[in-house]
């Protein structure tokens, strides 16, 4: 399956976290639960099957169908608080209007994904160590990183594929807090355009070679707040081309880099 073309720009991304949340709230009235259903919510769209989430036409219909599920189930838990007609009122507004879907289909998706978990990330983690140790000077890893981030923002597909060595892979860490690429892209071609994909150009959108642990990486903010950061791993032959990419997008391990103020 050609993963790549599962890729979804970082806007679209934030903006459908934003919807999820919101449409929550209006149903529980509370952000650390609002948070918590659109943390069960997209458990279950990874717990789909890889052929299961290619059929869905219109994921974000279905995540927020799938939220309106998960909040109905919660109103209905023995000894919650609150008005039961208010409650009823209100998962009925956020299972039609809202989503733009019929209250019947929230019940008809709701319950459909199969047990299953996030796969661990340790394995990408030692493959960035890996390349990290065999990187080439800081001088070509900051001269590297400088062309990715042109290539990037000029949308260049075939430049940046030419950056990339050709057995790349691209490991998208969302930490089931946004839709984020499931499995590793793999081939200098398919992470190209998996990268471009994410960061199609929208207003208010940066791009700037900085600091990443301890190596120079891409940081990337939407509206001046840090929507992904990127750590580039260099191969260690003499061409040099990128041979790991690691893209940061769980909201929770970007909450310090929104905690400091921006260079």
């Amino acid at each position: 399956m050609d993963f790549a073309g599962e890729a979804v720009s970082l806007a679209e991304l934030l903006d459908e976290r934003r919807h999820l949340l919101d449409v929550a709230y209006r149903m529980v009235g509370s952000d650390g639960e609002a948070e918590g259903v659109v943390v069960e919510t997209y458990r279950r769209w990874y717990a789909l099957s890889d052929t299961a989430r290619a059929q869905i036409a219109t994921p974000r219909s279905w995540l927020a169908a799938t939220a309106g599920g998960i909040c109905r189930a919660r109103q209905d838990l023995p000894g919650r608080s609150g008005n039961p007609a208010q409650d009823t009122e209100r998962a009925d507004f956020a299972g039609g209007n809202a989503f733009g879907t019929a209250p019947a289909a929230v019940a008809d998706v709701v319950g459909k994904g199969r047990p299953g978990s996030l796969a661990p990330a340790a394995r990408a983690c030692r493959w960035l160590r890996s390349w990290r140790a065999r990187t080439a000077s800081p001088v070509r890893h900051d001269a590297l990183v400088t062309a990715v981030r042109e290539a990037c923002a000029a949308e260049d597909a075939g430049l940046l594929a030419s950056l990339l060595a050709a057995d790349a892979t691209a490991v998208f860490d969302g930490g089931g807090k946004v839709r984020a690429l499931v499995r590793p892209v793999h081939g200098s071609e398919q992470v190209a355009r998996s990268l471009l994909v994410l960061l199609a150009r929208r207003p208010r959108t940066t791009l700037r070679a900085q600091p990443v642990s301890g190596r120079t990486g891409l940081v990337v903010r939407c509206d001046h707040q840090v929507a992904a950061v990127i750590s580039l791993g260099l191969t260690g032959d003499r061409v040099g081309r990128v041979g790991q990419v690691w893209v940061v997008l769980n909201p929770d391990k970007l909450r310090p880099w929104n905690e400091s103020p921006a260079p």
